[in-house]
């Protein structure tokens, strides 16, 4: 926690993967972690302690209006499909005037972390409004609730690391 006491995000899209977490949410904290390797982001994450719940949607609005910037200065779009395991995830997103999750993942009976939500689709709605992207979200195949969030951690990572780039790069 910094000295203030107060919540921080910084990210640095053309980094290389160092990354200091705390939500106060172990597997948050490990979910956000491999985005920011799978991206090769720079990133700094603190949350002040409260509810879970207001710990996970802070941490996804303050990464999203973090890389707010970087994806309109970049090509503003970008793909990934991961894997984990057995599970296999496609995150496509865009930047958007109309922020907006797209998902077919459903994880209300995973008690993840002890919390009885789905956290990861808390995190990924107020990451969307805060980026100010349309996000798609598709689990291809699997079961194990730690294998699909890793997936689709790591997808979205890739994903963010395709809409960062620089307009005119990397075209294919």
């Amino acid at each position: 926690m910094n000295a203030a006491g107060r919540s921080g995000v910084r990210v640095d899209p053309r980094g290389a993967g160092s990354v200091s977490v705390e939500t106060g949410l172990p597997i948050l904290d490990r979910l956000l972690e491999r985005l920011a390797e799978y991206a090769s982001f720079d990133l700094s994450l603190e949350v002040e302690p409260g509810a879970a719940e207001t710990e996970v949607a802070e941490a996804g609005t303050g990464l999203g209006r973090a890389l707010a910037g970087p994806l309109r200065e970049g090509r503003g779009y970008g793909f990934g499909l991961m894997t984990s395991a057995e599970a296999l995830a496609n995150v496509i997103l865009e930047v958007s005037d109309a922020p907006l999750l797209v998902s077919n993942v459903d994880l209300t009976q995973a008690r993840i972390g002890g919390l009885g939500t789905d956290v990861a689709r808390r995190f990924l709605e107020r990451f969307a409004d805060g980026a100010g992207i349309t996000l798609h979200v598709r689990l291809l195949n699997g079961t194990d609730t730690q294998h699909v969030l890793d997936a689709i951690f790591k997808a979205l990572g890739v994903a963010l690391a395709g809409a960062c780039t620089e307009k005119g790069a990397e075209r294919g």
